[in-house]
């Protein structure tokens, strides 16, 4: 990520392979942007948006990858996903959390005190990207997949 995007973030995965529900802010501030926005002919506010839009964003390990906004998505059901997220992961046991139609996370035990993810990301109808990819994500351990999920629910509050 840029040091000019900010905004709560919960990715699940490697560098290599991961998806990632995030609420980017761009700083209009930034020299990089104000010179982005200068060369399209807009106010570097107008470029930055409102920093209010959810997005899905999935790399795979070969490197394909994509994204889509969430226009209708609320921070409440973004910390209701992460909240369903972290309660199914304290179990220890196999688990699906869905965030509405366009993810779906299996997550399995992996290892003594882990879990290994399977994701499946359906774009929303209209986006140029429209088919479904799965994707299978590399293990993490289960205390620092908490701490993640506790990070991101404490940048909504």
């Amino acid at each position: 990520m840029s040091p000019l995007v900010s905004g709560p973030g919960l990715f699940i995965g490697s560098l290599t392979a991961f998806v990632m529900l995030e609420r980017p802010k761009l700083d209009p501030t930034d020299p990089g942007l104000r010179q982005a926005a200068e060369r399209a002919g807009v106010t570097p506010e107008e470029f930055a948006g409102p920093g209010d839009v959810w997005a899905l964003m999935w790399e795979q390990e070969d490197g394909a990858g994509g994204g889509f906004e969430l226009p209708g998505l609320r921070d409440a059901e973004a910390e209701d996903f992460a909240e369903r997220l972290r309660l199914a992961l304290g179990t220890g046991e196999a688990c699906t959390v869905e965030a509405g139609a366009v993810l779906r996370l299996d997550a399995r035990p992996a290892g003594t005190d882990g879990y290994a993810f399977t994701a499946h990301v359906t774009p929303p109808e209209g986006e140029e990207e429209a088919e479904p990819v799965t994707l299978e994500l590399e293990p993490a351990g289960t205390a620092s997949l908490l701490s993640h999920l506790d990070e991101f629910l404490r940048s909504l509050a």
